[in-house]
């Protein structure tokens, strides 16, 4: 009936045509819609329908996080089940790290995270030094989320924005290592050297040391980790229920 839902405003994609009296976005019932928007003014007197419903705004706002559209396909359903498991099991490796080790700068979304990092550094240039010493590691957060949003608002794939925000807490959590060594400088640095050799190559050396909270470095990098650390295990979660909810729908087809 229509093809962008009036109440949120999803587009209806042309393999969404079963139940096109139904928003796939927000459940919206057109027919129901229409009837009570061209009602008689004198229908609509007294009727709480009328009145602000925190309900349904609820509803609409998170209806995004929890679409699975109207049909799972079964082999999509099973790649996904397959891509969640690897990224759980990959999760807890990096979760089970101790921060003070490193043991995450070893891995393979160290590098990954490298790249952004580094762009960081240039592209935050025009704010002023200290935003660009902060900027490498903001921006290796800030990609992470930005992906999960697209994911989430622009291709309506929460389970693909489940995995971005997966990747977000990994990203604080190869942050936090680096916090903890602001004191110690013991980190071998891009090019070579240590902080300790090279201490104005060291970001958190030199942004606590501006903020004169050295000795606070141990204690920001735990709540950084802890902080990444929660933020998997709620992308996992996420992930979980959306894939539950997709096998309910398989198991219907």
């Amino acid at each position: 009936m229509y093809s962008r839902c009036p109440k949120c405003g999803y587009q209806r994609r042309p393999s969404e045509q079963q139940e096109r009296d139904i928003c796939p976005g927000c459940g919206l019932v057109f027919s129901k819609w229409m009837r009570r928007r061209f009602r008689p003014p004198e229908a609509a007197k007294g009727e709480a329908s009328d009145r602000p419903n925190p309900g349904a705004l609820y509803a609409q706002l998170t209806a995004p996080l929890f679409y699975i559209g109207e049909r799972v396909v079964p082999l999509h359903f099973w790649s996904r089940l397959a891509t969640f498991l690897l990224f759980v099991v990959w999760g807890w490796s990096f979760i089970w790290m101790e921060v003070a080790s490193n043991e995450i700068g070893a891995s393979f979304m160290h590098l990954v995270n490298l790249v952004f990092h580094e762009a960081g550094h240039v592209l935050f240039i025009p704010l002023g030094e200290f935003m660009t010493i902060l900027g490498g590691s903001l921006l290796q957060v800030v990609v992470p989320l930005l992906v999960t949003g697209a994911f989430l608002w622009r291709q309506h794939d929460p389970f693909a924005a489940s995995i971005g925000l997966w990747w977000t807490g990994q990203s604080m959590m190869d942050i936090a290592p680096y916090i903890n060594d602001a004191r110690d400088r013991q980190l071998v640095l891009l090019g070579g050297g240590t902080g300790e050799e090279r201490p104005w190559m060291h970001d958190w050396y030199n942004l606590l040391g501006q903020m004169k909270m050295l000795e606070q470095d141990h204690r920001l990098a735990a709540l950084v980790d802890l902080a990444g650390e929660l933020t998997m295990l709620l992308a996992m979660c996420w992930g979980a229920l959306l894939l539950y909810r997709q096998y309910q729908r398989l198991s219907r087809q």
